[in-house]
């Protein structure tokens, strides 16, 4: 069993948790593979287990208990790929460094069908297009269709990186 935190790192801790990323909190970079966060995951799942922490007086009980469950939303949406990127591009965009499980999900969801066909019609209409030319190996037809994709949707990733590739093809 890992070695417990000392009363005054625990309060501290406590304190800065609603400061704290999910990064910051598992003590990892950004760039950490899956393996580096289940591990960060189960390290520090240990020091804050309420079982290494029952000898502590009620209210680092209630600490600890509090650090656990953000340690734990902290894995649960660290460890899919598909709600980290969601979480990511939050922390970037507006630097909220919570987000519930469900909100993750929904978020990567929205987000992964947005990217696959557009979200609006327009987009999607344009995106079709060029994923025909495509096929046909019509690179500047593709690239004229997913630039106008683009005009409707200027955030979508993958209408970005379709263009790019087709643009590359076509040179």
């Amino acid at each position: 069993m890992a070695e417990p935190l000392a009363p005054t790192e625990i309060r501290a801790l406590a304190r800065l948790l609603g400061e704290m990323n999910y990064y910051e909190l598992l003590h990892l970079r950004p760039d950490a593979g899956s393996a580096d966060v289940k591990r960060a995951y189960h390290a520090t799942t240990r020091v804050f287990h309420p079982d290494a922490n029952r000898a502590l007086e009620p209210e680092l009980q209630e600490a600890v208990r509090r650090i656990a469950m953000r340690v734990s939303e902290a894995y649960s949406v660290l460890r899919d790929p598909r709600r980290r990127r969601a979480y990511d591009l939050r922390l970037s965009e507006d630097g909220r460094i919570r987000m519930q499980l469900a909100e993750a999900s929904n978020e990567a969801g929205r987000r992964d069908a947005s990217e696959r066909g557009g979200r609006t019609r327009e987009g999607q209409r344009f995106y079709k297009m060029a994923m025909a030319d495509l096929k046909r190996h019509d690179y500047a037809a593709a690239a004229r269709n997913l630039q106008t994709a683009l005009t409707f949707e200027p955030d979508n990733a993958l209408f970005r990186e379709q263009l790019a590739a087709a643009r590359s093809k076509g040179v």
